[in-house]
Formats: C-alpha cells, sequence, structure tokens
C-alpha cells in the first residue's frame, strides 16, 4: 500500500497542473509541485492544515470553503477564472476545476482543484461573441474536444483537420432582421451541413457566425475536397423569414494538422484560410498552405 501511495504522489507531482486535494473541514490534504510553483506555499507548510485566506478562491470562488462550497459540481470546459494571493503577495490568475469526492456510499470526502495560470494559457483563437452568448459554453466544450483529438495525435494517433466555416449572409441579417432571425438561420444551416458529416465528425459553434468542424480526412486534398462538398450542402440551406428569402453561402479555410502544429496554429491557419474565402467574396473554399509552407526559407 505504501508503494502504491508513494507511485500516486509521484504521478501526481510530476502534472504541470497544481493539483490540491482538501478534506471535508478545509484542510490540505495533498498539495503538488506545481500548486507550490504556482502559488509560493510549499506543502509542508500546508499539509493538515486549514488552507490560508489568499488560497480561499481556489476552493470556493472567492467563499470560506464550507459544507456548502463542498456540495459544487465539478465545472465542464476549462473551468472559472479566479485569483489568488501568491505567497509573495502578487495577483496570481488562474483556470480552475473542481471535484466534489465521495465515498463509496455517496457522502462527502472532501473536494479536488485542479489548476494552471490564466497567463500560460495558449488561448486559442474563436470566432467573435457577442456579450451573452450562449456560444462561449459551446466553444468551451469544443475545445476539450479539439484538445483531446490533438494530443491522440501528437502520441502518435490518427491525423484530422478542421473546417473554420462562417455563414457569409449572417452579419447582414443579424443588422436587417434582428438576432432571432439569425439565429433561426444558423440553426438552419448547421442541419443543412449536419447531412454532409462524416459518421466520425464533429462540428461546434465557435462564434456568433461560425462553426468549426474536426474532421478525420487524411490529407489537404480530401480535406479540401470535403470542404466542397459541405459548401455544396450550405447553398441547398434557403432561408425565410416573415416572407424574405435569403439564398445563403459559407467561406471555409481547411486546414490539415501536421507535425508542426500547435492546436492554436492549425486553428489560426484555418481561420486565416477562411478570411482569404471571405474576401474573395463568400461561398468558397480556400485551404491553408502547412505550417512548413508558411515558414521564412
Amino acid at each position: 500500500m505504501t508503494e502504491r501511495t508513494e507511485l500516486l504522489d509521484a504521478a501526481l507531482d510530476s502534472l504541470p497542473e497544481g493539483i490540491a486535494l482538501i478534506g471535508t473541514k478545509g484542510q490540505v490534504v495533498f498539495w503538488n509541485q506545481a500548486a507550490e510553483t504556482i502559488t509560493g506555499f510549499a506543502g509542508m507548510d500546508l499539509l493538515g492544515r486549514p488552507a490560508p485566506a489568499a488560497l480561499k478562491p481556489l476552493l470556493g470562488a472567492g467563499q470560506q470553503l464550507s459544507e456548502q462550497d463542498l456540495g459544487v459540481e465539478s465545472q465542464s470546459g476549462r473551468g472559472i477564472l479566479i485569483h489568488l494571493e501568491h505567497k509573495l503577495g502578487h495577483e496570481v490568475a488562474a483556470m480552475v476545476r473542481t471535484l466534489v469526492l465521495r465515498d463509496e456510499m455517496g457522502g462527502r470526502i472532501g473536494l479536488a482543484a485542479v489548476f494552471h495560470p490564466a497567463e500560460s494559457l495558449d488561448a486559442l483563437p474563436h470566432g467573435e461573441c457577442s456579450e451573452g452568448s450562449s456560444v462561449e459554453q459551446d466553444q468551451a466544450e469544443f475545445e476539450d474536444r479539439l484538445q483531446s483529438v490533438y494530443e491522440d495525435f501528437r502520441q502518435g494517433g490518427e491525423s484530422f483537420g478542421v473546417l473554420w466555416i462562417s455563414v457569409d449572409q449572417a452579419a447582414e441579417l443579424r443588422k436587417t432582421h434582428g438576432a432571432s432571425a439569425c439565429e433561426a438561420m444558423l440553426k438552419k444551416m448547421e442541419r443543412a451541413l449536419t447531412h454532409g458529416l462524416r459518421p466520425s465528425e464533429e462540428m461546434g459553434r465557435w462564434g456568433d457566425d461560425e462553426f468549426i468542424v474536426l474532421s478525420h480526412e487524411r490529407t489537404p486534398e480530401m480535406l479540401a475536397a470535403h470542404a466542397q462538398v459541405l459548401a455544396g450542402l450550405a447553398r441547398t440551406a434557403e432561408f425565410r423569414w416573415w416572407g424574405d428569402r435569403a439564398t445563403l453561402t459559407v467561406s471555409i479555410g481547411a486546414a490539415q494538422v501536421d507535425q508542426e502544429d500547435s492546436l492554436v496554429s492549425l486553428l489560426e491557419r484555418a481561420k486565416a484560410a477562411m478570411f482569404s474565402s471571405f474576401h474573395e467574396g463568400g461561398n468558397h473554399v480556400t485551404s491553408a498552405p502547412g505550417r512548413q509552407e508558411c515558414s521564412p526559407s
């Protein structure tokens, strides 16, 4: 049992994210090396003691740790932004996800928190979202899926590509007919595009007027050909609103992952290709050059 515990501690210490385990009375049960680095608080000074006030945002989003705090369910997506006070006194912005820990009978036995500095995030590019838009939650959930597929690729998994799709008429429709009409149109467009997806493909909202398709086409040429199919389907999604009729088209940027890519650079290439399609007048597909082609010689 001792060897198993030591292995578990070593595994958690090797992670780049801070890991904190908190007991039901607020005492720190585990504090890994990354947590020490991020906050400046050493595990030997915390273990078995209540978390200091500087770290309370980590446990209860700025509230004192209590039984009620421990009832908070785990956050989905990227977590929530909090502000911790470093041991040296300066502020540390961090993204944190929490999970209630339970015993075999379902009783609460503590809280786990996983966190990392917000400034260290290599933020993924998104489409624009209006204030209060529900699309932001869709983005967060799809980010997790993209990250998972990318990590699998880096470990020798299958290749993949992304299609960044913008609806050409969305901005004008929102201006002339309002947000409700535009959202109804986007739902219609989403249904039309879904009919063209392969069983292994996934699509999510990536902005007020934009979608991302995660595709497992094996080459840039196959990805571009598939994008052309989706562009054709988009043109079948005629939209009517109170007697007015709009023919819909999309601008698509296609980018196939390569070994030089980070997930950020892959999405940046797809976004740039989408803008190229848009500036061509819309109703167009542009394939992004590979990272090596983009690099200066």
